[in-house]
């Protein structure tokens, strides 16, 4: 593959510990392709390796709209079945990665787009975002991680209205269902998913990947399995020399309080 042709579907640039990914095929409406996908990949995998957190958005009037029909209409079934284990595979390197993803949506975040946002950790919409499946009315199904990862955070039976109905979410109604945990003003997704990916890059490392890597696993153990996993994991974290100078700095009143919410 042309490793500039490749370049081309992404931007990247580092701001301090963070990495910012822009799609970057506007006149597609940012949709995936499989040169697309290794784009992606390349430009996770540079990030983990320099960076501490990281942000995906969409350049371009829509965050993503999803899989690229005019390619995948001409796969074969083994192609179709090759092409979704490999969106899988670059998905599940950001979801179960070395480092915090936050993901800035607006506009359109449609079938493929919704999968890549749900495979990050947390989600910012503003307020022109749009959350859509429209696989059942293409006669097709997710591919790319939807039916666990998105299944997860909105639940079997809203997903299941959304594929048999074409029903579009908002992005209120999409935060109410957990496809994203932040709303704001139209163009301020970007920086607000800036924010917060530096707030978690000012973590302790250590307790970031315990975070990514042991919370969900927890969420699929039985009751007694995930505390017992738990019990481990706070005593491996708390034990680490970082977290001893942390847990010291705020006894001494060095650390950084937390920002408790105004009343009105």
């Amino acid at each position: 593959m042309d490793k500039a042709a490749n370049e081309s579907f992404v931007t990247y640039e580092l701001d301090g510990d963070v990495a910012l990914i822009g799609l970057n095929r506007p006149a597609k409406r940012n949709a995936i392709s499989d040169v697309f996908v290794e784009a992606i990949a390349d430009a996770v995998q540079r990030a983990e390796g320099e960076a501490k957190a990281g942000v995906i958005y969409g350049h371009g009037d829509h965050f993503c709209a999803g899989l690229d029909l005019a390619e995948h209409v001409k796969k074969t079934p083994i192609e179709g079945v090759r092409g979704s284990r490999r969106w899988h595979a670059v998905f599940g390197t950001i979801e179960h990665g070395a480092i915090p993803w936050v993901a800035a949506l607006h506009g359109a975040v449609v079938g493929g787009g919704l999968e890549l946002a749900s495979s990050t950790h947390i989600r910012v919409a503003d307020k022109t975002a749009f959350f859509a499946l429209p696989e059942g009315q293409r006669v097709i199904f997710v591919g790319g991680g939807g039916s666990v990862r998105a299944a997860r955070l909105m639940g079997v039976a809203r997903m299941t209205d959304m594929m048999l109905t074409g029903r579009v979410a908002s992005a209120e109604e999409g935060e109410r269902w957990n496809l994203c945990q932040y709303i704001v003003e139209p163009g301020e997704a970007k920086a607000k998913a800036l924010e917060l990916a530096r707030n978690a890059a000012g973590n302790a490392e250590l307790s970031n990947y315990a975070v990514l890597h042991a919370l969900p696993r927890i969420q699929d153990m039985a009751k007694e399995d995930g505390l017992f996993v738990e019990s481990l994991m706070a005593s491996f974290t708390a034990t680490s020399p970082e977290a001893e100078e942390r847990l010291r700095a705020f006894l001494e009143k060095r650390a950084k309080r937390l920002n408790i919410p105004k009343k009105d």
